[in-house]
């Protein structure tokens, strides 16, 4: 294949695609995650770890608001090779308070697994908790989904033509969608270090590109976000996105986050007076 995607090199897209490295310290990063996640934990010792899938075994951990809430499901990043619910935990730190439980998803890792078992899995999290929820206290009238950077691209996945039907959902299970720093067009990461482990060819990255999967019919509000200090890509990523959900019609719009990077705008999450909290409060309440 080309040596370049739309006209940018190797190197440049590595750049671009490297998010750890636009960072002073990731480990420091990490371990802000790991120490609000355990703040939550603690906050709500009654939270749930239930199995979502049979298959592959994979769990979530519920943190209820109360009788007949809406749920927010929230897939991690960490480019499909790792973190996972654990160190996610912190994302109920700023919606339970607000009246809105929350499902922290983990899913199995690359290389352990393809990509499409990873889309397979997410999109099995939300047929359970539809059919499940209620078991729970969950109104499942109301699923919300959301993630940051792996994890938005998995929603995008979610928001995608053509999967509900085999698991049992209705095109419209999915209410609105919260997604930061996403990767929606998978075909310049065939350039970059990310395909050492991805191991995608050009047919598997476009088939699981959100981009090109966007249903003409969407009753879903899309809430698209990337750090204002983030690399060109991902913020191209973004825009390209919610401009094409938006050409198909569908609700969607753009939220300003001037001065975060790749790490601490999903950890922003924690905080209930927060900009993507109030955000996405403002949708669910809607819906």
């Amino acid at each position: 294949m080309t040596e370049t995607y739309r006209g940018i090199d190797r190197a440049t897209l590595d750049r671009g695609y490297n998010a750890r490295s636009s960072v002073a310290s990731f480990d420091a990063e990490y371990a802000k995650y790991v120490e609000a996640s355990a703040r939550a934990r603690a906050e709500f010792p009654d939270y749930k770890t239930l199995v979502y899938d049979e298959t592959s075994r994979q769990a979530l951990d519920l943190f209820s608001a109360g009788e007949n809430t809406p749920v927010f499901v929230w897939l991690h990043g960490g480019y499909w090779r790792a973190l996972s619910k654990d160190d996610n935990s912190f994302v109920a730190l700023g919606l339970v308070s607000r009246g809105i439980s929350v499902a922290v998803v983990d899913y199995s890792l690359v290389p352990h697994v393809s990509l499409d078992e990873i889309v397979r899995q997410t999109r099995a999290a939300v047929a359970w908790l539809h059919r499940h929820g209620r078991e729970h206290g969950l109104d499942t009238n109301r699923i919300h989904v959301g993630g940051s950077s792996a994890g938005a691209h998995l929603c995008g996945m979610l928001l995608a033509e053509g999967w509900h039907r085999p698991f049992g959902v209705p095109e419209d299970v999915v209410g609105s969608a919260l997604l930061l720093s996403g990767i929606y067009d998978l075909e310049p990461l065939l350039l970059t270090h990310v395909n050492e482990w991805m191991k995608l060819d050009l047919h598997g990255a476009r088939r699981n590109s959100p981009i090109a999967m966007i249903p003409p019919r969407s009753s879903a509000d899309l809430l698209a976000t990337v750090g204002g200090i983030e690399s060109s890509e991902f913020k191209r990523q973004t825009e390209e996105y919610l401009a094409a959900w938006q050409a198909r019609g569908h609700e969607g719009r753009a939220v300003a986050m001037q001065g975060y990077q790749h790490f601490d705008i999903a950890l922003s999450l924690s905080e209930p007076d927060g900009t993507l909290a109030q955000a996405l409060s403002a949708s669910v309440a809607q819906r």
